[in-house]
């Protein structure tokens, strides 16, 4: 079967950021790209028919997502050496909480040209929305559908001094916001809600009071939840830091181990020095 070049897009992979609410947030880059590219990958026909009419493109879609076998992957990359692939998610920016990532990754060890169409992200309006610190963050998408699980994924982030961004579905959200109370302590939160969609809700207070209000009314839409960093540590007590710096001698020389103690711990270093040598005197 004869390939048939786009007029206007070179061949390879393009991926298009799609609306998270509002169709013109779509870009007109990407509206291009829509009407221009040879076939357009998605992960629900039925949503992206909707998109695709709206940027006036009439190109051929196929279905890529979480299900899709490596043989679909394959045929894709095959494509992209003589066709304008579009890869275009649900909502937002593809690879972001959805199957993406292994297109690119397979695209680039194929040495396929691969390019993008910047947009709209879920979790980056939410933190603007959200008023809390933006200058560093972590996005953890989905957590666990398990207590347990979840549970342990939020241990592990708990000492993580960022901002947290999750998605999260409304039935699970009373559950998992408990649970972030537990893990994390009463932090400040935002529970933003059909982003630059008609109905736009920002509802902020701890984890706790959020949980709450969850638990009496469900939330409703797409969902994202903020959680702020954590507080400034305790100062640590003289035990805690003279333990340290036996602990830091044993392996390290008495100014590096007055180092160490410091910066972890927030204490002096010139008196952690001076203890060091005495203790240095003392062995």
């Amino acid at each position: 079967m004869a390939i048939l070049m786009s007029a206007s897009l070179a061949p390879g992979l393009y991926i298009v950021a799609g609306p998270i609410g509002n169709l013109s947030d779509l870009s007109p880059h990407g509206a291009q790209i829509l009407r221009e590219a040879d076939v357009v990958a998605v992960e629900d026909t039925r949503v992206s028919a909707k998109l695709l009419r709206h940027a006036g493109s009439d190109r051929p879609m196929v279905p890529y997502h979480d299900h899709s076998d490596e043989r679909v992957r394959a045929r894709l990359i095959e494509r992209m050496a003589g066709e304008a692939v579009a890869l275009l998610s649900d909502a937002g920016t593809p690879l972001i909480s959805d199957p993406g990532y292994k297109l690119v990754r397979d695209a680039r060890a194929a040495g396929r040209a691969i390019t993008t169409a910047a947009g709209p992200c879920a979790a980056i309006a939410a933190l603007t929305l959200s008023g809390l610190p933006s200058d560093r963050f972590l996005f953890m998408g989905f957590l666990p559908n398990k207590a347990k699980a979840r549970g342990d994924a939020l241990a592990e982030i708990a000492g993580v001094r960022a901002t947290l961004i999750f998605y999260e579905s409304g039935p699970r959200c009373a559950a998992a916001l408990g649970d972030m109370a537990r893990a994390l302590g009463e932090r400040p939160a935002a529970l933003c809600r059909e982003i630059s969609k008609a109905h736009e809700d920002v509802l902020t207070g701890t984890l706790g009071d959020l949980a709450a209000a969850c638990a009496e009314k469900e939330p409703r839409g797409e969902i994202v939840l903020i959680v702020g960093p954590p507080g400034e540590k305790p100062p640590a007590d003289a035990d805690e830091v003279e333990a340290a710096l036996i602990a830091a001698l044993a392996r390290l020389p008495a100014s590096q181990a007055a180092s160490e103690v410091a910066r972890t711990l927030g204490a002096d270093r010139k008196a952690l020095y001076a203890r060091a040598m005495a203790l240095k005197g003392k062995a």
